[in-house]
Order: C-alpha cells, then sequence, then structure tokens
C-alpha cells in the first residue's frame, strides 16, 4: 500500500509519497512510469496538500448505494447512472467551498469513494478492469438541490465551480470492497455506511464506463453516496472518512 499527493511547496508543485507525517518527493507525477525518490523528504505540515490528480474529466456515478435508493424511496437502476463534473469542479483538500452568490438554496454534501485511473481503458471487460484502477481517493459530490430536484439538471446542480472537493490521497493496494464511510459536518456524524452496500462495484463501474468513453490516465469515476445527504451552511465544515484511505476536509465559505 501507497499513498501519493499533489502538493505544493515553496511556490512549485510536486508529488510524493506519504509515510507518517513526512512528504518524500518523487521526480514525476506518480501516474507515469520511471518515478523515483528525489531530494529529502519534507515534513506534511510544511506543504500545501492539492488534489491529488487534475482529471480530463470526473464521470460520476448516480443512485449506487442501496441506503441512498432507500431513503430516495427509489427503484433499483438496472444499469449505472452516468453523468460527468467538469475539471473546473475539483478543489482540493482544505480549500473552500464557493456555492454561487445568487443560489439561495440548498447546497448538499455526497461523501464518496472515488477510483482514479491508472491507464488509458476503452472497452476493457470487468476482469480486466482491476489492472486499470491506479488507486482510490475520496471525493465530496457537492450539489445544488434545488436545481437538481425540479428540472432534473444534474450537470447544472452539480457543475458549479469547487463544487469537487478531492483528496488527500490517492491509495494504492487497498481493498474497497468492504470499508467504511462516514461524513461528517462541523463534527457530527450524517453519513456513515460501507461500499459493501455499493450497487455497481468499481470493476463493473470501470468496465462500462469504458464502453461508453475512453477513460485517460488520472480520470476519476466518482463511485455514488451512501443514504444520508444533507445541506451545507456557510461556515461548515464537511469532512469524509473512508477506512484505509484518509480524511477529506473542507470549509464552505460563509
Amino acid at each position: 500500500m501507497m499513498r501519493f499527493i499533489r502538493y505544493s511547496y515553496k511556490n512549485s508543485i510536486g508529488y510524493g509519497t506519504v509515510s507518517g507525517d513526512h512528504v518524500q518527493p518523487i521526480s514525476s507525477n506518480f501516474l507515469g512510469e520511471g518515478w523515483e525518490a528525489s531530494g529529502s523528504p519534507l515534513a506534511l505540515s510544511d506543504v500545501t496538500v492539492l488534489s491529488p490528480v487534475s482529471p480530463s474529466k470526473a464521470v460520476c456515478v448516480g443512485m449506487n448505494y442501496h441506503t441512498h435508493m432507500e431513503e430516495m424511496k427509489a427503484s433499483l437502476p438496472v444499469t449505472p447512472v452516468i453523468f460527468i463534473k467538469p475539471d473546473t469542479c475539483v478543489i482540493g483538500p482544505g480549500q473552500e467551498i464557493i456555492p454561487p452568490t445568487w443560489l439561495s438554496g440548498r447546497t448538499d454534501y455526497e461523501g464518496e469513494l472515488v477510483i482514479v485511473i491508472g491507464r488509458t481503458a476503452k472497452n476493457v471487460s470487468e476482469k480486466d478492469a482491476p489492472s486499470y484502477i491506479f488507486g482510490y481517493t475520496i471525493g465530496n459530490d457537492v450539489t445544488a438541490r434545488d436545481l437538481q430536484d425540479p428540472h432534473g439538471q444534474w450537470t447544472v446542480a452539480k457543475g458549479f465551480d469547487t463544487f469537487l472537493p478531492l483528496g488527500p490521497a490517492v491509495v494504492t493496494g487497498v481493498d474497497v470492497s468492504d470499508v467504511t464511510l462516514e461524513t461528517r459536518v462541523n463534527g457530527k456524524v450524517k453519513q456513515s455506511s460501507t461500499t459493501a452496500n455499493l450497487i455497481f462495484k468499481p470493476a463493473y463501474l470501470v468496465s462500462y464506463i469504458s464502453q461508453v468513453m475512453t477513460l485517460k490516465p488520472g480520470d476519476i469515476i466518482m463511485t455514488g453516496t451512501p443514504g444520508g445527504i444533507g445541506s451545507l451552511a456557510g461556515g461548515d465544515v464537511v469532512e469524509i472518512t473512508i477506512e484505509g484511505i484518509g480524511t477529506l476536509s473542507n470549509p464552505v465559505k460563509k
């Protein structure tokens, strides 16, 4: 198991592996081949952790937890419900979620396990799909619910700048078949579930999506959110913890 981050240090952006409270810089993007340790370790507290990847696209899966379908009182989907968030949504740990000032309605959190693609995937089988997964991270599919519910405009409701916090690390070699996912707002637990409740599993999602579009290295697949979604207010801090991966924390702009 390895933990990779992208970070800013002294006005430069770098990549590194995390061990304890230190970062070991590496020579190039961890998604590429041939990287190696480069330079002396840095204190994790001395760097600014950024979103671990800069995806060309964030492919999102809706209605993919049994508990979420139960709270929606909806039938289970026959095939994955797919939508896209633009790359301009992506922010890193600690950065502010900024709902538009004209948006007076409800803005929701949605804690999610995120697949990070490691190599170009097109028309891959479910059996081969795991070899295209580099690792996993954590995401928050922030949603302007009042724009989504009346008209079914998922992209509009979910596509605002800052509406996709991502990070803090990409973790490799982790078994995500049954790990806990917990979302807290101001320390209060709002979502608590396990990835065993996913309707469509990671390998199936990679295979299914790759039949439609080419997945590039660094692209991400948001695997869906469990039950317990709810609204955020200015000044809130939302934390999403996934067992074995870490905690993603972001404030909401007042």
